[in-house]
């Protein structure tokens, strides 16, 4: 496999010190914290309420969250096509792919940030992803425009298979997909 192509966080980063960030499955405790990290990145994923969240952490492929210094600094929320889901970026990607986990939200804090805890999160969702999927699929706001994600999503590979209007015109997204395996 070329490194280039699919960076792995996880062999750069140390994780067995209790000082280093660490990935873990969501806890019932960790609602209160998602839902406020959630809100705060408001527009650039939508709100959802405490009984959403709570369908994501029983129902979702992956809701992972990343720890540091014993706080959640972020998570990543990933569905497969037989989620019960009605977001039309995931019903938009169901309809042209038969295996791929869509990633619904990625969210880290701002104090976390520019320290490779996103990319981290999407190498474990690939990694993860990999024995069920043949692409990882999300989208980003191109209006309003979201020019660090657009960023992001580059530079792992992600390319534009798509554009739509959500939320009766007043966003505008690109649907990325990256396909997984060699």
């Amino acid at each position: 496999m070329d490194d280039r192509a699919t960076p792995s966080l996880a062999r750069d980063r140390p994780v067995t010190s209790e000082a280093a960030p660490r990935l873990r499955d969501v806890r019932a405790e960790d609602m209160d914290t998602i839902g406020t990290l959630n809100d705060e990145a408001v527009p650039h994923v939508n709100r959802l309420s405490r009984e959403q969240l709570e369908q994501f952490r029983c129902h979702a492929f992956y809701f992972r969250v990343v720890c540091d210094q014993g706080m959640v600094g972020g998570f990543l929320i990933g569905l497969t096509p037989d989620a019960s889901y009605d977001s039309i970026n995931f019903l938009w990607f169901r309809d042209r792919y038969e295996r791929f986990v869509y990633i619904d939200r990625i969210v880290v804090a701002p104090a976390f940030r520019r320290r490779g805890l996103g990319r981290w999160l999407y190498d474990d969702l690939a990694t993860r992803a990999g024995p069920v999927a043949s692409h990882l699929t999300c989208e980003v706001n191109v209006r309003p425009r979201n020019d660090t994600s657009l960023r992001f999503h580059e530079r792992l590979g992600f390319i534009g298979v798509g554009e739509q209007d959500t939320e009766g015109g007043t966003k505008r997204v690109v649907l990325l997909a990256r396909p997984l395996g060699p």
